[in-house]
């Protein structure tokens, strides 16, 4: 499946005791250049627990350039992780310009020496 940055996808996730799947939304955040020269992509994961966390960032409908929301959510950037594309059950949207702006900055805290 061909991905793009700033695409909310939906993936199937393996429970931690590996004996059923959900499927959960999350954010592509790696390069459209790596996302066609790899099996994989990098992901932040979404939900719907809205409570305010560091490295959070908050998510309405108005802050996609695409598609639908189902319900305000929160970008969790502390959560990066790596997928196969193959998991990836469809997409739902896009994120604006201003919201990847804000990932790109909150990971720069994450990786900042202090």
């Amino acid at each position: 499946m061909n991905v793009t940055q700033k695409e909310i996808v939906l993936i199937s996730y393996p429970f931690s005791d590996l004996e059923g799947k959900k499927v959960r939304p999350a954010v592509v955040i790696s390069s459209n250049n790596f996302n066609k020269k790899s099996n994989d992509c990098v992901m932040i994961p979404l939900t719907t627990v809205i409570n305010d966390k560091p490295y959070s960032i908050l998510l309405n409908q108005n802050d996609l350039d695409k598609g639908k929301l189902l319900k305000p959510s929160r970008i969790r950037v502390d959560k990066i992780f790596t997928v196969e594309k193959k998991l990836i059950v469809m997409s739902i949207g896009f994120i604006g310009d201003n919201i990847f702006g804000k990932i790109k900055k909150e990971l720069s805290k994450i990786l900042e020496n202090q």
